[in-house]
């Protein structure tokens, strides 16, 4: 297989994976599994981002988006703790597990094979005295951090004030 062959099959893979994942996530009526969904949609818009030399991007895709705000989202959900009775249920049946089965060893198998490719020691498009993140971080740790740290002391009070909320009800 040639490399621009493999370039462009796990290129729309990673793109009809995060559609259709986006599709199942506005569908389904749990919201821990829509969650889920969600997040397989950030791992592959992640990885649409490295495919397209953006290795930056894709990691704040996946720290920030994945990780953060998806653990924000599922501990809102069990803080309002919606008790959807048990009958309602995303996964009926052994097709759909079918499927996840044979999606989960396809996955790993791509895993694999994307290891065993021997990488050159030196990127021709990277020069070595240079940082890709550099200029992000000046900007973002000298001319914004004032907004920068107001942000996240806003999202502090307002992860507290849902707690308050949350007790207060119960």
């Amino acid at each position: 297989m040639p490399n621009g062959f493999v370039f462009e099959f796990l290129f729309y893979f990673f793109g009809l994976t995060a559609v259709v994942s986006a599709a199942i996530f506005v569908t389904r009526r749990n919201a821990v599994t829509a969650a889920l969904w969600l997040v397989n949609t950030m791992f592959c818009l992640a990885a649409l981002y490295i495919m397209m030399d953006a290795q930056f991007v894709g990691a704040i895709q996946v720290l920030v988006y994945a990780g953060a705000i998806m653990v924000v989202f599922l501990f809102v959900v069990m803080l309002l703790n919606l008790g959807l009775p048990p009958t309602v249920s995303d996964l009926k049946g052994k097709g759909p597990r079918i499927f996840a089965l044979v999606a989960g060893l396809i996955l790993l198998a791509e895993v694999m094979v994307l290891a065993r490719q021997k990488l050159p020691a030196e990127l021709p498009w990277l020069p070595r005295d240079t940082n890709i993140t550099t200029p992000i971080t000046d900007s973002l740790f000298r001319a914004y951090l004032l907004p920068f740290e107001i942000t996240s002391v806003l999202l502090l009070v307002a992860i507290v004030g849902a707690v308050v909320l949350a007790k207060r009800r119960g």
